[in-house]
């Protein structure tokens, strides 16, 4: 087996995920760099975000191996790990009464602490989440976006090199679905590896360096949105017609269901 690129941030090598007696992973490599956003599609049960959750080392494969930073991912203890790699699940709720702030706060748990710091760190992540708003209300009375909003916030305040985001626009509005996208953008583009699964294709093309589309735990196409995001992959994978136009402003694909009325 060949060695990562030195610059990869992480190095996914034959990974494999068995629940169950079935293959949820079979043999996937990836290797993903610093300064890049990369955007897991598939349909669902194609494996999207149990290969986010193995990358980030929630949950073990039964086989290959992954390097974050150039270290097995097996060799990290959890709070250097909490330093090196942030993480959005899909499940993010919050089921004691903590405010908004302290939750968002929490992100700043793995690092030194350091008061003046970590309030102007914490203060940014709740302007960008647009929840300034709801600093003091009890995480429990949010609604499905404010709720994901305030996550994806902690997130940021963790201020770390890679960046997993689980379906971080699936409770969002338009506005805030865009919103957090522009932000992943721009962690990636001031140097972060960030991986985020979404299931809209055109979020994905608007937004990503690297389209990686699975299928059946496999890899089905590997590249940019031009590159994956073609009629007959897309036909191929979800089983849907659709037509792939230019986007007029954007300058990227627009996927389109074709069904007849």
């Amino acid at each position: 087996m060949s060695a990562p690129p030195a610059s990869a941030a992480l190095a996914i090598e034959q990974v494999t995920v068995r629940i169950d007696g079935r293959t949820i992973l079979d043999a996937v490599d990836l290797h993903l760099a610093h300064g890049t956003l990369t955007a897991l599609v598939g349909p669902n049960g194609a494996g999207k975000s149990t290969l986010l959750a193995v990358a980030s080392g929630d949950l073990a494969p039964a086989g290959g191996r992954i390097q974050l930073a150039g270290t097995a991912l097996s060799a990290w203890k959890a709070r250097p790990l909490a330093r090196e790699r942030s993480v959005l699940p899909q499940d993010h709720a919050v089921r004691f009464g903590f405010s908004v702030r302290e939750v968002v706060a929490m992100g700043r748990l793995p690092h030194a602490p350091d008061p003046a710091v970590d309030a102007r760190i914490v203060d940014a992540a709740l302007i960008d989440a647009d929840i300034v708003h709801l600093t003091e209300r009890d995480v429990q009375t949010l609604s499905g976006g404010e709720a994901s909003r305030t996550a994806f916030a902690r997130v940021l305040a963790q201020t770390t090199p890679v960046v997993f985001l689980d379906e971080p626009t699936a409770a969002l509005d338009l506005q805030h679905q865009e919103s957090v996208l522009r932000i992943a953008r721009g962690l990636a583009d001031a140097g972060a590896c960030v991986v985020v699964v979404l299931h809209d294709l055109n979020l994905a093309a608007g937004h990503a360096d690297r389209i990686v589309m699975l299928h059946g735990g496999a890899i089905a196409a590997d590249g940019s949105p031009r590159e994956v995001l073609t009629q007959a992959t897309i036909e191929r994978v979800y089983a849907q017609p659709v037509l792939v136009l230019e986007h007029p402003t954007r300058g990227v694909p627009l996927v389109v269901t074709d069904d007849a009325r």
